[in-house]
């Protein structure tokens, strides 16, 4: 009997020593990084105390549970800003390393505590801190005051770029869009992971960089917020709604954005040569091109979790949209004298799409997600471009056609976990999609179908302070364009190498390939004129253009300062451009062709300094050097362009002001400028519910916003100058209103895009 109950005993004990996990870490002062005993480690389940301890004399300390679901670990120190952890749900050892804790800043009864900065498998985890929380209204206003090297926050398009591309961003490990984003309240924000390089996952989405929010984790309830600005002075208006309720195993959230535009006072000045072997034509133009827009985009979803380890998600999502654009010009042309020009092109897009997605983990080292979208996309597009002449004679170019894309997009994506050191994920994707176009001023129905396959592999493993990633993958893509038929199998392949030194440096760097395959449109063999001299076609022989990419960066931390500077060369062969060529007979050709290469090296420097008083500044600066050729022309142009942000906080009360200083790009011949832009920003927070917003943008500037070009090709030189002076001196008014009852306990995990955003039709 004694033998039998030892037994038992020993069981409970090895079962209990099972179930259990381990967290291990040490805690030190961010100044000196000395030992802080004593520290008080608090684990948090859902805001309740689980279990705690304190650190030792060496400053570490263990903590043993046995819950599985995702905790909080709170640690503070008297004098110290305390710092929150979250734990992801699972059932391994997680071993946390050294903590740093900044010393407070006393403010009465109130402390304010710096960000926590984590370099954690090349990734950037940065809590918000409660200053910077307090500070920003919007999900844009909170991303001007992270300390995210190569971040660009732009406050009047509410857009993010990330070395001047658009990143990949999850929300939860859901892929989602700006507009989801921007639908999102700081409050409700728990970390921000963020890397300069793309996942191997999305490497073939033309995305660049990754930003990964991950939001705070409630109960059962709901939450409804609804922000929305309109100009005082001009025909503008944005708005996001975004209401969900979660009860139980399920989960239901609407999402809803519309935007609207009707800009009058937009003015185009062009001056363009076209030059052939027995034929040149000069022409000098000045109109005046009003356009209006209106979209909605809007979706419903529905999050079924039934287990810890199973997840359904249903996404219904409709964005309907109308554009217009019209322009009125006065054309002096050396040929055929004075002349008046019309332009006016509609069109009408109605994508709606169905997202059906399964995840299960099988049990701690192993997951399978699974995912079908299928999208139905129409697009009424119509344009008339009319000339009258002195004479009296008039001509139309008219472009009308209907297009219908059916397309089906399916994902399966496998993740096994080795250790806590070392990971391998796989997947496949499938996009198959049938276009049919019909353009009605020639009966002429086209056809085209593509098959896009992309399969890939991903190794991460740490030693030590040091973090590898290996990836690879084939991209395999049939398409046949009615009468042409391509095939196009490339490989995509990055590596990259992070290490964290210590607390205040770490260096990161890594090269990736990645081809650039021709889009539909650009493959459609259809010739149109569009002017009297200019014939538009696609180019049904385009190459794949080969892109080699490098970086290297470094970051420093100290305290509540930030410094990263970084370098990048980009090198593409086959780059696609647009060219413009002589037919003869006083016509010219524009397409799509290869050029040799196209070379970038990039330098920035991204400066932060933050919670002083209130006070805080982000400043970014770079510098660029373009080089490209065709086989019998070439170019070079060297480009400076910055951002900053500075902005106040006391109370209830925000004060801010955002400049860009943009910069310009080129592109084959073409040279352009990046769009200007200045906002001063003044917030007021009466209420938990509430926040009122006035900004004055484009401030002083009489034209508003401009968009100069060049074109340095030897048969089509030109130069263009756009200007909307609707948006000179705007006064924008903003409104913003929140409640929760109750809470949302978020389970989505990962999807797809919710819809095709694929096109076949080549619009001018």
């Amino acid at each position: 009997m004694a033998r039998l109950s030892l037994l038992l005993i020993t069981l409970v004990c090895f079962t209990s020593q099972i179930y259990a996990r381990t967290l291990e870490g040490t805690v030190v002062s961010g100044a000196d990084s000395t030992a802080l005993v004593g520290a008080s480690c608090r684990l948090l389940s859902n805001g309740a105390y689980v279990t705690g301890t304190t650190a030792s004399q060496s400053g570490e300390f263990s903590i043993t549970t046995d819950l599985k679901s995702t905790l909080t670990l709170e640690i503070s120190m008297t004098g110290y800003s305390a710092t929150n952890i979250i734990i992801d749900e699972g059932s391994k050892n997680i071993e946390l390393g050294t903590i740093y804790l900044d010393e407070g800043v006393e403010l009465g009864e109130v402390t304010v505590s710096a960000n926590q900065v984590v370099h954690s498998q090349g990734r950037t985890i940065v809590y918000p801190s409660a200053a910077d929380l307090r500070a920003s209204s919007s999900a844009i206003g909170l991303f001007q005051k992270l300390p995210f090297p190569g971040v660009e926050a732009n406050p009047i398009n509410r857009t993010l770029a990330v070395d001047g591309g658009s990143p990949v961003i999850l929300i939860n490990g859901v892929p989602s869009t700006m507009d989801d984003m921007n639908a999102l309240q700081p409050k409700d924000i728990e970390k921000i992971e963020y890397s300069r390089f793309t996942p191997a996952r999305y490497a073939d989405s033309g995305k660049t960089g990754l930003i990964s929010i991950t939001l705070k984790q409630r109960s059962d309830g709901g939450q409804i917020y609804a922000w929305g600005r309109s100009a005082v002075n001009t025909a503008f208006m944005d708005a996001n709604i975004r209401a969900s309720y979660h009860q139980g195993p399920s989960q239901f959230t609407l999402y809803y954005h519309p935007s609207w535009r009707n800009y009058q006072d937009v003015y185009d000045n062009v001056t363009e040569s076209y030059i052939g072997n027995d034929f040149r034509v000069d022409l000098e133009e000045h109109d005046r091109a009003p356009f209006n827009y209106h979209f909605h985009n809007i979706s419903l979803k529905y999050d079924l979790s039934p287990s810890a380890k199973t997840l359904f998600t249903a996404t219904f999502t409709a964005s309907p949209s109308f554009n217009k654009h019209s322009s009125i010009a006065d054309v002096t042309d050396s040929q055929l004298g004075q002349y008046s020009n019309s332009n006016l092109s509609k069109s009408r897009t109605f994508s709606p799409s169905l997202d059906l997605f399964l995840r299960h983990d099988f049990n701690e080292r192993n997951s399978l997600e699974v995912q079908v979208v299928g999208t139905l996309t129409s697009n009424d597009y119509r344009r008339n471009n009319h000339y009258t002449f002195a004479d009296g004679t008039a001509n139309s170019y008219i472009m009308n056609v209907d297009s219908r894309r059916r397309s089906l997009i399916s994902e399966a994506s496998y993740i096994h976990t080795f250790s806590e050191r070392t990971t391998l994920s796989a997947g496949f994707q499938n996009t198959i999609s049938r276009s049919t176009n019909t353009y009605l001023t020639s009966d002429y129905k086209p056809v085209l179908t593509e098959n896009n396959n992309y399969i890939y592999a991903r190794l991460g493993q740490n030693i030590g302070p040091v973090y590898l990633s290996l990836a690879t993958g084939a991209k395999l893509f049939w398409i046949n364009n009615d009468v042409n038929r391509r095939h196009f199998i490339r490989n995509l392949s990055s590596a990259q190498i992070s290490w964290n030194i210590n607390e205040q440096w770490s260096l990161q760097g890594s090269v990736r390939y990645t081809p650039a395959i021709p889009s539909l449109a650009n493959l459609t063999d259809y010739r149109q004129q569009t002017t009297p001299y200019l014939v538009t076609n696609g180019n049904p022989d385009l190459k794949v253009a080969e892109n080699l990419l490098y970086s290297l960066s470094a970051d420093f931390t100290y305290r509540k300062l930030t410094v990263s500077l970084s370098t990048l060369f980009a090198d593409m062969h086959n780059s696609a451009v647009n060219n413009v060529s002589y037919l003869g007979d006083g016509l010219f050709l524009s397409q799509t062709v290869n050029a040799k290469y196209r070379r970038v090296y990039q330098n920035d420097l991204s400066l932060r300094l933050s919670d002083i008083h209130g006070f805080g500044a982000n400043l970014y600066l770079c510098f660029c050097h373009y080089s490209t050729a065709g086989s019998d022309w070439r170019h070079h142009l060297n480009s400076f362009d910055a951002s900053f942000t500075l902005w106040w906080n006391h109370g209830p009360f925000t004060i801010a002001y955002w400049r860009k200083v943009p910069g310009k790009y080129l592109n084959g011949h073409y040279v352009g400028k990046e769009e200007n832009g200045d906002a001063l920003q003044l917030e007021w927070e009466p209420n938990k519910h509430f926040t009122v917003g006035a900004s004055w943008m484009y401030m002083f500037d009489s034209k508003g916003t401009r968009y100069p070009s060049w074109n340095y090709s030897a048969v089509n030189p030109s130069y263009s100058e756009r200007y909307i002076k609707n948006n000179a001196n705007m006064i924008v008014l903003s409104l913003s209103y929140s409640a929760d009852f109750g809470s949302i306990f978020r389970t989505s995990r990962r999807n797809l895009n919710n819809s095709d955003r694929g096109s076949s039709l080549l619009e001018m």
